[in-house]
């Protein structure tokens, strides 16, 4: 029997950003099966039924079972709850407020049953609040500034920080954060990047945007806090001949 693989993908991107749908594609290659079903999970934004439907709308056009949770009109009890979650291939978090997220999935026991998908082999995916929800803590403006949530499902190690390069203070604030102890060590994802754990470590970081990239940051020997950009492999476009196309 196949050791289970434990898996978390952070995404700088994806359906509700992008056009090209590189990044969501990358995510579904990732997936167990060749035909994998796909939840998304809204709860950061309330369930917003427009952010529902442009998920539906992007992954029925792809090889995959798409489908939903919402939990602020629950549909399903306990049992029916985990059982639908336990038979996904892969869990989509969407972004919005991470602090409400992690509040409403633990007053429904959806963290319980998120981490038993994990320990399953379940793909654990999101983008903003759908990335910071699966780290120890995370850079957030949950609350209105950036600030530090020291709170989360604790599947992958440190801290997470998205919207590196494009949200004004992310950068200096999340820097400040680690350097003090606020935060811990962590990751820090530039909007393009899709960043790949596999049982706990960084196995592959891919980026839409030539230039966009995932740092490491930590603290330095000297009272200070450093980074290091990871490596990125530049994704293509799939050509009609399914072939596809080298990285310049």
């Amino acid at each position: 029997m196949a050791a289970v693989v434990r898996r978390v993908a952070l995404l700088g991107g994806g359906f509700s950003t992008d056009d090209d749908g590189l990044l969501d594609d990358w995510v579904l290659a990732h997936a167990r099966v060749s035909r994998p079903k796909v939840c998304f999970v809204a709860t950061a934004s309330g369930d917003a039924p427009a952010y529902q439907g442009r998920f539906l709308a992007a992954f029925r056009s792809r090889d995959c079972d798409p489908s939903v949770l919402p939990l602020f009109r629950r549909e399903h009890d306990d049992e029916a709850l985990r059982t639908f979650v336990l038979s996904q291939d892969v869990v989509y978090v969407g972004g919005g407020n991470t602090a409400n997220l992690l509040a409403v999935w633990r007053a429904h026991g959806v963290d319980r049953v998120l981490r038993e998908a994990f320990h399953l082999g379940t793909l654990l995916c999101g983008i903003s609040a759908g990335s910071n929800c699966w780290a120890e803590a995370s850079h957030t403006d949950s609350f209105g500034p950036l600030t530090s949530l020291p709170d989360g499902l604790g599947l992958l190690a440190g801290s997470v920080c998205p919207h590196y390069d494009s949200e004004p203070g992310r950068r200096s604030s999340y820097r400040a954060a680690v350097e003090t102890g606020a935060l811990p060590a962590g990751w820090a994802l530039e909007d393009g990047v899709g960043a790949l754990f596999t049982d706990g470590s960084l196995s592959e970081t891919v980026t839409r945007a030539p230039r966009a990239r995932l740092y490491r940051v930590e603290p330095d020997e000297e009272g200070g806090v450093k980074e290091q950009a990871m490596p990125c492999r530049l994704l293509q476009p799939w050509p009609v001949d399914g072939r596809e196309e080298a990285a310049p």
